[in-house]
C-alpha cells in the first residue's frame, strides 16, 4: 500500500525582532501583490470585490481629468510614512515633481496631497481607524473613504486640521460629490455601481 506524500507546509516569512521595515517590502521574496506594511507587520489583501474594483477605477480616471497639471494621480501604490509603516492607498494624488523614475516603488508621504481608500469588509477597521490616524500624522492634507452602502457608493471626506494635526469631517456624499479642495471636483457617484448597458443597435 503506497503512502501519499504529505503536502509541504507553507513557508511564511518570520519577522525579525522589531518587525519588518519599509525597505523589506522591496526585498522579501514571493510577497503577494499589494502587500502593505502596518506597524511592522505584513498585511495581505483579500480577493477584490466588484464594487472595490469599480470604485478604484472610477476615482483614478475621474481625477485624472480634473487634477491640476502640477499633480499626478496614481492607483495602488505604496507610500513611506515611517520605518514601520508603508501602506498602499487605493488612489493617491501626489506632487508631480516626485515622479522621476519609472522604477520607483513608493513615494514619501510628504508628497501626497490626497489619499483615497475604498473599504472592503476585511479592511473596515484599518480604513476607518488605523490608516486615517497614520495619514494625519504624516500630514497628508486630505483623506477620502469610500464605502458600499446597500449597493451605493458613499464618500466620507476629511481634511487635516492644522491646530490639532487630526482629520476633521468636511462632508458625506451619496449620489453627487462636489468639493473645492484639494482641487475642484464634481462627480456622479451613481456611476460607480450603475449597470453598464450595451448601446442601442437601432
Amino acid at each position: 500500500m503506497s503512502v501519499e506524500p504529505e503536502a509541504p507546509e507553507p513557508r511564511w516569512a518570520v519577522p525579525p525582532v522589531g518587525g519588518w521595515t519599509a525597505d523589506d517590502l522591496d526585498t522579501l521574496p514571493n510577497l503577494p501583490p499589494h502587500t502593505e506594511l502596518i506597524d511592522g507587520s505584513l498585511v495581505f489583501v483579500s480577493p477584490q470585490t466588484l464594487f472595490h474594483s469599480r470604485a478604484v477605477s472610477f476615482f483614478e480616471w475621474q481625477l485624472q481629468s480634473l487634477v491640476p497639471h502640477d499633480l499626478e494621480v496614481v492607483r495602488e501604490f505604496t507610500i513611506d510614512i515611517d520605518r514601520y509603516n508603508r501602506p498602499e492607498p487605493d488612489v493617491i494624488v501626489v506632487d508631480g515633481e516626485i515622479i522621476q523614475d519609472a522604477n520607483q516603488t513608493r513615494f514619501p508621504a510628504a508628497s501626497v496631497q490626497l489619499a483615497i481608500e475604498v473599504v472592503s469588509p476585511e479592511s473596515l477597521t484599518r480604513d476607518r481607524e488605523t490608516k486615517p490616524v497614520k495619514y494625519a500624522r504624516a500630514r497628508i492634507p486630505h483623506y477620502w473613504r469610500v464605502e458600499n452602502h446597500d449597493g451605493r457608493a458613499v464618500v466620507y471626506v476629511f481634511e487635516l486640521e492644522p491646530a490639532t494635526g487630526a482629520y476633521t469631517s468636511t462632508g458625506i456624499f451619496h449620489d453627487r460629490m462636489k468639493v473645492s479642495v484639494p482641487f475642484p471636483v464634481d462627480l456622479d457617484l451613481t456611476a460607480i455601481t450603475a449597470r453598464r448597458r450595451a448601446a442601442d443597435p437601432r
